[in-house]
């Protein structure tokens, strides 16, 4: 109970620290690169894939022993004149 207590207080935390550099960096006229740090960093870790599971475990994904095949047959389609590429 107590680490889901921390992790929303740092979640709370982190928000309204972006929050802050966001609207100073609109309504402020001096507002700076440490505000433009703040917003883009917390936007860039918006982008960060968090529900990533190992290739292993996924559900559908290609192992690396099948794109190698699907290389070999694209290749072999291209040299019989199959598959070639417009160009």
């Amino acid at each position: 109970m107590a680490g889901r207590a921390a992790r929303r207080g740092v979640a709370l935390t982190l928000g309204a620290l972006w929050w802050w550099g966001a609207l100073r960096l609109v309504l402020a006229p001096h507002a700076g690169v440490l505000e433009g740090a703040v917003v883009a960093g917390g936007w860039g870790l918006s982008l960060l894939p968090v529900h990533c599971v190992p290739k292993s475990r996924a559900e559908g994904a290609a192992g690396s022993d099948q794109w190698a095949l699907s290389w070999r047959r694209r290749r072999a389609d291209r040299v019989r004149g199959r598959g070639a590429l417009p160009g």
